[in-house]
């Protein structure tokens, strides 16, 4: 079968230990675990069942799985679904409704009858609350606390002056939608970088982030991510790009609700 460029699940052996959290958290049933000379490690059954959307890496405990682009085999909405009937045929509904979440980001287009405005992935899940009854109303004009252009990831360059020695704070893109304070918590005296470790190239992340610390030495890293398992992807980043260059660098880690708490 003909290979092609597309986002699929990446498994780091260094990182696995095998405990198998993530088969019940995968609905096409993609993943295994198998022995191997450095004992049970997550393996992928084949490249076709993998639609390459995530839902497995936030019920890894230890960080061992990441969206990467690479060569690999089309997804196979066929082949899973058939699969998915014979090992779990009770995680055929999950399955349909997370397609149907993320229809517009797969190549092959999804029909499948299901109820609106639900999904498997939790970083998309469609949810709305009731608003809070605050102590007052009033509007408060407050100052910003950002002191830099570029944010994004991307865009930053590793020897921006204002990363030289500083602290840094890492932050998942939805967090300043839901976490008020932003500013004052998590900005203030801080240089900032943001992105998405869900919707962006990991392996881009963690080169772009190991040439900061190379360069711009930080005293610190804070890693501010939300509550939703896809989000946990952005502390591998970290991980791996301290590793990459054999930094110690102090990495604190936030985990932000999306009803706006601090976890």
């Amino acid at each position: 079968m003909k290979k092609v460029k597309r986002k699929i699940i990446h498994i780091d052996e260094d990182l696995c230990d095998g405990c198998g959290s993530c088969i019940p958290g995968c609905p096409e049933q993609a993943l295994q675990i198998v022995e191997t000379a450095k004992g049970p490690k997550a393996r992928l059954v084949k490249e076709l069942y993998c639609d390459g959307l995530g839902a497995c890496i936030g019920s890894c405990p230890t960080g061992a799985l990441t969206i990467t682009e690479e060569e690999a085999e089309p997804y196979n909405e066929k082949a899973t679904i058939a699969r998915i009937k014979e090992k779990a045929p009770e995680m055929l509904e999950t399955h349909i409704k997370h397609l149907k979440e993320h229809a517009d980001l797969l190549p092959e287009h999804h029909t499948h009858e299901m109820p609106k405005g639900v999904c498997a992935c939790p970083s998309a899940q469609v949810m709305e609350w009731k608003e809070e009854k605050k102590p007052h109303d009033k509007k408060v004009d407050m100052a910003s606390e950002l002191r830099q252009w570029p944010v994004q990831i991307h865009l930053v360059p590793p020897f921006a002056p204002y990363l030289q020695n500083a602290d840094i704070a890492i932050i998942a893109d939805c967090v300043p939608f839901a976490y008020a304070n932003l500013h004052q918590d998590f900005l203030k005296g801080k240089a900032v970088l943001v992105g998405c470790p869900k919707l962006d190239d990991a392996d881009y992340y963690i080169e772009k982030i190991a040439q900061i610390i190379e360069h711009a030495k930080p005293k610190s890293l804070q890693i501010v991510h939300m509550e939703v398992p896809c989000c946990f992807g952005l502390m591998h980043v970290i991980k791996e790009a301290r590793k990459r260059v054999k930094s110690n660098v102090p990495v604190e880690e936030v985990t932000v609700s999306i009803k706006g708490k601090v976890m």
